[in-house]
C-alpha cells in the first residue's frame, strides 16, 4: 500500500503592509515574544509587546514594514525603520508619552518578566548605540511556527534589505538573545556580523554598501 503524500506547504506571498494587519500582526508578535514561544504565559499584560516592537514600526515607518501571508492568515512581519535616530525623535514626541502614562516604572526591586519589559518600554528606542553612524536602521522580524523552515524568513528579509539598500541606507542593525543559535545562524547566513556582545546577547549588523554578501539564509 503506498503512503499518503504529506500535503505541501501553501505557497506564502510577501507584500507591504496594510492599516487593517495590526491585529494580525500583534497576534503575531505576543505568539513568539517569548524566544519563539507564546509570551502569554510569561507577560500578565502581553500587548506591550506589541506596544514597544511593532505598533510603532506600522504607525511611524509604515513604508518599511513586510508582510508574509499564506492561505490561513498573515504568516510573519518584518518591521524596520531606516533611520533609528529620526525614529527615536519621532516616537518620543508622539507615542512612549501616552504609554509611560499607562504603564508607569515599576519598583526597583521588581525584576519579574513584566516589570523588565515595562522598563524596556520606559527607554523606548535605543539611540545611543556607537554603531548608528554605520549602521543607522533597525528592524524585528517574526514568524508563526508553521511558517519557520520554509525560507519565508529570507523572503521578508531580502524584500526589506534590497527596499534599504536601494534608498542608500549605509548599515543595519539587530539585536539577538544569547543563547538563539537558531536566529544566530540565520542572520549570520544574512551576511550580518557581531557589533557589540553582552550579558543579554549581542548586537548585530550587515552593511548595506555595494558588493555587500548575497542574501542567502533560511528561517
Amino acid at each position: 500500500m503506498t503512503a499518503p503524500r504529506t500535503p505541501a506547504p501553501a505557497p506564502v506571498s510577501i507584500r507591504a503592509a496594510r492599516p487593517g494587519d495590526e491585529p494580525a500582526l500583534a497576534e503575531i508578535c505576543i505568539a513568539t515574544g517569548d524566544g519563539g514561544r507564546d509570551a502569554r504565559a510569561r507577560y500578565p499584560e502581553p500587548e506591550v509587546l506589541a506596544d514597544i516592537f511593532l505598533r510603532p514600526y506600522l504607525r511611524f515607518a509604515p513604508a518599511w514594514c513586510r508582510v508574509a501571508e499564506d492561505d490561513r492568515s498573515v504568516c510573519g512581519y518584518v518591521v524596520a525603520t531606516p533611520d533609528t535616530l529620526d525614529f527615536a525623535r519621532r516616537t518620543e514626541a508622539a507615542w512612549w508619552p501616552a504609554l509611560r502614562r499607562r504603564h508607569p516604572l515599576p519598583d526597583p526591586g521588581d525584576d519579574r518578566p513584566q516589570a523588565q519589559l515595562v522598563r524596556r518600554l520606559h527607554a523606548g528606542v535605543l539611540d545611543d548605540l556607537p554603531f548608528l553612524r554605520s549602521h543607522p536602521a533597525h528592524l524585528h522580524i517574526d514568524l508563526l511556527p508553521h511558517a519557520q523552515g520554509r525560507g519565508v524568513g529570507t523572503r521578508l528579509m531580502t524584500d526589506l534589505l534590497g527596499a534599504l539598500e536601494h534608498a542608500g541606507v549605509p548599515g543595519v542593525h539587530l539585536g539577538v538573545a544569547a543563547g538563539n543559535a537558531r536566529a544566530l545562524a540565520f542572520y549570520a547566513a544574512l551576511g550580518f556580523e557581531p557589533l557589540e556582545r553582552h550579558g543579554w546577547g549581542c548586537w548585530l549588523g550587515r552593511r548595506l554598501a555595494a558588493g555587500a554578501p548575497p542574501v542567502t539564509g533560511r528561517s
